[in-house]
């Protein structure tokens, strides 16, 4: 079984009755829908379905149908016969012949213009289709799993995807929970993809997190999913110090005290943020208060310090500190030194 297919981690029950399911419908060679959120894993799972099934030796082909325009998606799904359109000087297999006795994942599906659509519901039901420029029918055997991170039903409603071809694809419908609803598989997963930065870096051990970092992974709420968390989580360990627990996550890349602004002159100094308090449902308990707070003061005293260009008075004026208040604070949290 590929690695990829191996790496889908997860402890919560909404996670493992998705595996259930995925595994009752994997040995069947009927099309699968795959539903979620960007980075919520749709490849990963497309490829366990394949690996799982009786087709597991035979080919598994990806295409991504937002990744390129109408005329070049239609000649890589059906391949097309030389002089079909400018450039094509000899004929080439499609996806679907490349697939032939595996299974073919499409990626972001919504995408499809309706004509395509209406091509690829003849291979669905009959397994035909025939090359761009060709009339030459061609015969195959492939499973297709499709993905999506829309609503399908409400665009086949609103004529924006065929409802025939829904009919035909949705066998089954696997909907992938956003990692903000599986709050128990965040640190698992991080402890996963650190370990695999930590051989990355050649480092000899991982050591772990410490409970701020960890409260802070649990409460973050993820809007892009395991494929965020994977970067933040790899960022983190290779500014760590080898050997030591990770105790630092930084969300976004960007911030930097000298990061170029386009905000009108009333509002916040560039570099300074903002920290909506976190919903109740989303706290993971239990954890050590006193660490996480500790942790949070003197990440708003360093972001607060980056903002004012480390200038200690205006940093404890704009925090409405004395600055006594402010240097006995800095000395608490070894800032600056």
């Amino acid at each position: 079984m590929e690695r990829e297919a191996e790496s889908l981690i997860g402890e919560s029950e909404s996670f493992l009755d998705l595996l259930e399911r995925l595994s009752q419908v994997a040995p069947l060679a009927k099309p699968v829908l795959v539903i979620g959120e960007r980075g919520t894993g749709k490849e990963l799972i497309a490829a366990r379905l394949h690996y799982l099934s009786e087709r597991w030796d035979r080919p598994f082909i990806k295409l991504n149908c937002a990744a390129i325009n109408e005329e070049l998606l239609e000649s890589e799904m059906f391949g097309h016969v030389a002089g079909a359109y400018t450039g094509a000087s000899k004929s080439r297999a499609g996806r679907f012949e490349t697939a032939d006795g595996g299974t073919l994942f499409l990626d972001e599906l919504a995408s499809m213009s309706l004509r395509l659509q209406e091509k690829l519901l003849r291979v669905v039901e009959y397994g035909q289709f025939e090359r761009v420029g060709s009339n030459e029918m061609r015969q195959v055997d492939v499973r297709i799993i499709g993905a999506a991170n829309v609503d399908l039903p409400a665009w086949a409603a609103e004529g924006r995807f065929r409802e025939d071809l829904l009919d035909r694809l949705s066998f089954d419908v696997l909907t992938l929970p956003p990692l903000r609803f599986r709050p128990e598989d965040i640190v698992p997963l991080a402890e996963h993809f650190a370990k695999g930065m930590v051989k990355q870096l050649r480092h000899e051990y991982f050591a772990g997190f410490t409970g701020a970092a960890s409260a802070t992974l649990e409460n973050y709420a993820w809007p892009g999913n395991v494929r965020e968390l994977k970067n933040v989580v790899e960022r983190a360990v290779y500014r760590a110090v080898p050997g030591k627990p990770v105790s630092r996550i930084e969300f976004d890349p960007f911030a930097s005290p000298f990061r170029p602004s386009s905000r009108m002159p009333d509002s916040a100094p560039a570099g300074a943020t903002t920290s909506a308090p976190v919903p109740e449902a989303q706290i993971r308990y239990p954890y050590d208060f006193t660490e996480v707070v500790a942790e949070f003061e003197a990440a708003r005293l360093t972001h607060a310090l980056d903002a004012h260009q480390h200038h200690q008075g205006r940093t404890a004026e704009a925090l409405g500190l004395s600055y006594d208040k402010l240097r006995g604070l800095l000395r608490k949290h070894d800032i600056g030194r």
